[in-house]
């Protein structure tokens, strides 16, 4: 890996390119993306936050995160699923959040998705969990970056195909697999990266204990 795709550390280390200075970005990165995550609330909420980044970036979702978290009552899927045409125009006038109603409204169905998911196969958790690829750094598709990080894969294209064929909304392709990538399905931190090995290591852990 070329250090065009690494950035020094503040301890002579290096990490991804893509946090750049940005302090928040970096924590983001040094301590929640690529890590296994496997609650309900916290894969229902990255979803669904995925889907409010869809023409954004994440930096700004992640700069409104915490507004997200109160206006969606901390994205507890009974409460939101529960969301009235009140909720919707609270949410509307909500200067914290992306005002979109596209994609409050997705949520909200989303939610109610999610249930329906959690009372067929028991946890969300579960059925997230077996779509994670069994391959090397999870990574079961080809990547045309120059970084090898890919934006798209089968594994997260079958996933979105389900997701949809059960009536959620804003789960496309791009949406989903960089939702699997940030929950730790997928291990795209590139080659040098500090925590690399560490993610991988957990994310082989996870699988390996899901079997």
């Amino acid at each position: 890996m070329t250090t065009e795709w690494l950035r020094p550390t503040e301890n002579g280390a290096e990490r991804c390119w893509w946090p750049g200075d940005d302090v928040p970005y970096i924590n983001y990165h040094d301590t929640e993306w690529g890590r296994p995550v496997t609650d309900d609330t916290r894969l229902f909420e990255k979803l669904c936050l995925e889907g409010f980044q869809a023409g954004l970036s994440w930096l700004t979702i992640l700069r409104k995160r915490e507004n997200f978290r109160t206006a969606f009552r901390a994205f507890d899927m009974d409460e939101v699923a529960r969301f009235s045409e009140r909720d919707i125009n609270r949410l509307l006038e909500d200067v914290g959040i992306v005002r979109h109603r596209g994609k409050i409204e997705a949520t909200i169905n989303n939610a109610g998705r999610a249930l329906d998911l959690i009372d067929e196969t028991g946890s969300l958790t579960d059925f997230i969990w077996s779509y994670a690829p069994d391959v090397p750094y999870g990574r079961d598709g080809q990547s045309s970056h120059a970084s090898g990080v890919a934006s798209i894969s089968p594994s997260a294209t079958a996933l979105s195909k389900d997701l949809k064929k059960r009536g959620w909304k804003f789960v496309g392709p791009t949406t989903v697999y960089s939702f699997m990538q940030s929950m730790g399905l997928v291990n795209d931190h590139v080659d040098g990266c500090h925590v690399r090995s560490a993610c991988e290591s957990a994310r082989q852990s996870t699988i390996a204990a899901r079997k």
